[in-house]
């Protein structure tokens, strides 16, 4: 019985020696360099990228193009679609409350005055928004005239 421990526990150090060999022969490879290997080959540290332009329209999925000597790089990027985005990134604006819901039309509008502008941005002096009127609501308890009542 005593030769069964001794055989067992030399195969146990036998597989402990292999799988420790196995890993520092391959532990050596960085997870993330076998991914994403350099495109070009040589190792540029002095990147400099540009605006993400969108594919299409004003805002949306879209390009950046990275340069580092002769080197050039298209890159995926995505352009947020917000309102900030779209009045520009310098232009401060100071909105005014909405108005009434104008019955013809169904909508209400609000104006901005430029309150600023960064970065030599090219602003519009004055802005308006329009977004449809509130549907209206009934009072709870309250019944209405008509027929049945």
């Amino acid at each position: 019985m005593c030769v069964f421990y001794r055989m067992r526990a030399a195969l146990l150090l036998l597989l402990l020696v292999t799988l420790i060999s196995i890993k520092t022969v391959a532990g050596g490879k960085n997870k993330k360099e076998k991914t994403k290997p350099s495109k070009s080959g040589s190792d540029c540290t002095d990147w400099r990228y540009g605006n993400c332009v969108p594919s299409n329209g004003d805002c949306g999925p879209g390009f950046r193009e990275g340069s580092c000597d002769q080197q050039t790089l298209r890159m995926k990027c995505k352009v947020p679609c917000k309102l900030k985005q779209l009045l520009g990134d310098g232009c401060k604006y100071r909105f005014t409350d909405w108005g009434e819901c104008d019955q013809s039309t169904g909508l209400q509008t609000r104006t901005g005055t430029l309150k600023r502008a960064q970065n030599k941005a090219k602003c519009d002096q004055s802005i308006s928004y329009s977004k449809p009127c509130p549907k209206l609501r009934r009072k709870p308890g309250k019944k209405r005239k008509g027929k049945g009542n």
